[in-house]
């Protein structure tokens, strides 16, 4: 596998292990949008989710119907943020 590119952390356990969305190549057939926890020195991997772009953006707008809003309030900080800023960088 090679990462090649690190999208972002979305959760961090207290082991230091971080849950993150990247674009993962498996065996040199192309990135794909990858979930899963990784050590922090990224040599370990925990079980995750591959998914292709129109895979992805399937999710995005499944997640916008399931929120029915423009915009969604984080739990963690209870900002309010645009669905767009989350998914559609």
């Amino acid at each position: 596998y090679k990462i090649e590119d690190r999208i972002g952390i979305i959760s961090q356990r207290e082991t230091g292990w971080l849950k993150e969305l990247n674009i993962v190549n498996w065996n040199d057939k192309g990135g794909k949008f990858d979930i899963r926890e990784w050590s922090p020195e990224h040599d370990k991997m925990g079980k995750g989710v591959t998914l292709s772009e129109d895979e992805l953006l399937k999710l995005y707008e499944l997640l916008k119907e399931y929120f029915h809003e423009e915009t969604v309030k984080t739990t963690e900080t209870n900002d309010e943020r645009n669905i767009e800023e989350i998914f559609l960088k």
